[in-house]
């Protein structure tokens, strides 16, 4: 198993989402952000109290940013043959199998992974279930 080469703590300035302002009230607004532009908007005026808006000041740190808690970045892998894309950068990138990777082709990538010594975040997906059954 590769060891990552992140040895700098992750810190997450802001976990919640932005909610958007009325979203909580009215069916028809959904809590998707958009930055409020009416003339009378609280939220707008940055009253005290009111529902903060997102600016720069809550954007990650540029070394850390993108990293899983695990220490790697994540690359979506189709097929076995991506996965020797990450022998190179395997303490960078770790690779998470696709969503709609049949259990056979899943199989392969557990099996070549182990060879290349790659790091695969959902590795037991799908493999569980299969196993129960």
């Amino acid at each position: 198993m590769a060891v990552p080469l992140l040895t700098k703590k992750i810190v997450k300035k802001r976990v919640k989402k932005f909610k958007r302002p009325w979203s909580d009230h009215l069916v028809s607004v959904k809590a998707n952000w958009k930055r409020p532009k009416g003339i009378d908007s609280r939220v707008r005026r940055k009253f005290k109290g009111v529902t903060l808006m997102p600016n720069v000041g809550y954007s990650s740190d540029k070394k850390t940013r993108h990293y899983l808690p695990n220490g790697f970045k994540k690359f979506v892998v189709h097929n076995a043959k991506e996965l020797e894309i990450l022998m190179i950068h395997n303490r960078t990138y770790c690779a998470e199998i696709a969503h709609n990777v049949s259990t056979r082709k899943r199989k392969e990538i557990v099996e070549r992974d182990a060879q290349l010594d790659v790091a695969v975040t959902n590795k037991l997906a799908r493999l569980r279930s299969q196993e129960d059954e």
